[in-house]
């Protein structure tokens, strides 16, 4: 069909305005529907409340990057550590607790960050074959252990009227035995093959870094040891001093 010029420019014009009413009707609509901070954080925090944790971690994302800048984001953050945790998501929790801690050193709950920290490296388990097997884990590099301990110590030290300062220092404690049992360990190793200098210095970072340990009274055991191997009589006799005082009988050979 043939239309006239006047005829075809009047219907590109209605066109043209239908086009503009319906995409005025939907954004409309989107404006309407669209999320709010306040409508997001309710959401997230309803889900994590449900233990569905992977709906709130979905929420808690879309509110951090829609809306970075206000409060229920900086809470969102924060309720994200917990939220990947549950999840299982371990490292992800380890680095939104890190961020946390890195853009919000000041705020008032920076001292949870630091405890969800500690507490994901503190939950680190042997895989099922080494369970099955029982494992001897003081055997085993303590590289979790270590940092668990000094995100625990930051919260023991920097914060001690934290809510989780007593959980924190328990824990402590704990990994403090684990860290020092697996100091001798490398020492009595070092002490079989001859090896007194490294043996020494391996029993003196348990002595010195783990005080109040149980393993710290073989630690100085094999320092007396190596001392004596290593023809210094008098830090031997000083080390022997240091065991009597404390455990009030003479030192034995290292084992």
């Amino acid at each position: 069909m043939f239309l006239s010029r006047p005829a075809r420019a009047g219907l590109v014009a209605f066109f043209v305005l239908l086009a503009t009413l319906s995409g005025c009707h939907a954004r409309r609509d989107r404006l309407t529907n669209r999320d709010t901070p306040e409508s997001l954080y309710k959401k997230a925090h309803k889900s994590l409340d449900s233990y569905d944790f992977n709906g709130a971690i979905k929420s808690y994302e879309k509110l951090t990057a829609s809306f970075p800048f206000t409060g229920e984001a900086r809470q969102a953050r924060l309720d994200l550590i917990y939220a990947y945790y549950r999840a299982g998501e371990k490292e992800s929790a380890t680095d939104a607790a890190d961020t946390f801690i890195r853009e919000n050193p000041t705020h008032p709950r920076v001292d949870y960050a630091y405890y969800m920290k500690g507490l994901v490296d503190f939950e680190r388990t042997p895989n099922a074959i080494e369970s099955l097997f029982r494992a001897d884990l003081t055997q085993r590099p303590p590289t979790t252990a270590r940092k668990s301990f000094a995100a625990f110590k930051t919260v023991v030290e920097q914060y001690p009227k934290s809510a989780y300062a007593h959980d924190a220092l328990q824990r402590m404690i704990y990994l403090r035995d684990r860290l020092a049992e697996y100091e001798v360990h490398v020492a009595r190793f070092y002490f079989k093959r001859n090896a007194y200098i490294a043996a020494a210095q391996r029993a003196r970072a348990a002595i010195e870094q783990y005080d109040g340990a149980p393993a710290t009274r073989d630690a100085l055991q094999i320092l007396i040891d190596c001392y004596e191997r290593l023809n210094l009589p008098q830090l031997a006799a000083q080390t022997r001093a240091v065991y009597g005082a404390n455990f009030g009988d003479p030192a034995r050979a290292a084992r």
